[in-house]
């Protein structure tokens, strides 16, 4: 089973048709995979460096700072206690890795229930030949000629000649994202009000993804 989308080109007039793959774009999303593929996405873009010292890692406090009896002080053995100001920190961060697994077909379900639940914010564009110098302006005559508002998200082949020009025109644009088909990801298809994909693109997402 597929579904007829139009694809328009530059001036956003109708140039033909393309089917979009049921098994890909039309499935019932899976909520639970979803959730798990976005939690799973943004673990794994954690750095999990921060670091705090212990006692034993602090520098200094190798002398004892008074004697230990007949001061009328609690008896102490180091400045760099955990009870001094400058001291190490007790159960502090330490570098660790926040990544969690998740097999590659709950991934692969995880990503066609987030193109299937955007279906209705996708349009396809035959591709950009039209730009033939970076310029941010004329993209932004492409996207307004598409009627496309709020967070856009880009999916072209950019090592195609007719898609030479699109990552510069967009990157002085805030609520542009260009991403290859293969670098297509959960969080980047939710998070975007609008999908504008290339002939080409949804070719090689629908062969990576169909079952």
């Amino acid at each position: 089973m597929s579904n007829q989308y139009v694809i328009h080109n530059s001036s956003g007039n109708e140039v033909g048709q393309i089917d979009l793959n049921d098994s890909v774009f039309g499935i019932e999303p899976n909520i639970h995979v979803l959730h798990l593929a976005l939690r799973r996405q943004l673990c794994n873009a954690r750095i999990g460096s921060a670091s705090t010292k212990t006692r034993s890692e602090v520098r200094g406090g190798g002398k004892k700072p008074w004697r230990q009896k007949g001061t009328g002080r609690a008896r102490a053995g180091s400045l760099r206690s955990p009870l001094f100001a400058g001291g190490g920190v007790i159960f502090g961060p330490k570098p660790r890795d926040f990544s969690i697994s998740m097999p590659r077909n709950a991934r692969r379900v995880a990503m066609r229930s987030a193109l299937s639940s955007r279906k209705n914010q996708i349009k396809v564009i035959k591709d950009f030949s039209e730009l033939t110098f970076p310029k941010t302006k004329e993209l932004v005559k492409i996207l307004n000629s598409l009627v496309l508002e709020g967070k856009i998200l880009i999916i072209a082949d950019l090592n195609q000649a007719e898609n030479q020009n699109l990552e510069f025109s967009a990157r002085n644009l805030p609520n542009v994202k260009v991403i290859l088909p293969s670098n297509i990801n959960v969080k980047d298809i939710l998070e975007a009000d609008s999908l504008l994909l290339t002939e080409s693109a949804v070719n090689d997402i629908t062969e990576r993804l169909k079952k």
